[in-house]
């Protein structure tokens, strides 16, 4: 029990010292100057000269992400690879004509009645300059709208998100 007691208080020490060695470099890549963090931004020890963050590359964006599941509520078949691109083809790429990035997944939600769905799912990335994020919207809200009619869903999840892109 004393060895196990000694092992523990060993074990929490060397990730306390490592988690204290790692603070000003963690700073120092959570700036948006580009520059290191100052006495007021960064804890006392500060990070050595070599290590700073480069400035931000690209241009502001919106990173819109849609989950799509392909469970069908009333116990139809799931909807398959072939119709889901056909529903991209029709829908999307309209709406989103520069580009776009389709990633299948597994996911679970908890529908309406308090079950919990597993699914194949799908991941749709649309990126936009932060200038058109208004005109987007309708866009992304008709493609939200249009699979869940189409395919019996009680909702497709958005998320948005403000990053740069360089292309």
């Amino acid at each position: 029990m004393i060895m196990n007691t000694t092992r523990t208080r060993l074990a929490v020490a060397t990730a306390s010292a490592l988690l204290f060695a790692g603070a000003p470099a963690a700073y120092a890549t959570l700036t948006d100057t580009g520059t290191r963090p100052t006495a007021a931004t960064a804890p006392a020890a500060a990070a050595p000269a070599a290590l700073t963050v480069p400035a931000a590359r690209g241009a502001a964006y919106v990173e819109t992400r849609l989950f799509f599941g392909t469970e069908r509520p009333d116990g139809g078949p799931a909807v398959t690879d072939g119709q889901f691109m056909d529903f991209v083809d029709r829908q999307v790429t309209p709406a989103f004509p520069d580009g776009l990035t389709v990633q299948e997944g597994r996911g679970q939600w908890r529908d309406r009645n308090g079950v919990i769905e597993r699914e194949r799912s799908y991941e749709l990335i649309l990126l936009y300059p932060v200038g058109r994020a208004k005109a987007a919207d309708p866009g992304i809200e008709g493609i939200r709208d249009a699979y869940e009619k189409e395919f019996g869903q009680e909702s497709v999840a958005r998320l948005d998100e403000p990053t740069r892109a360089d292309f």
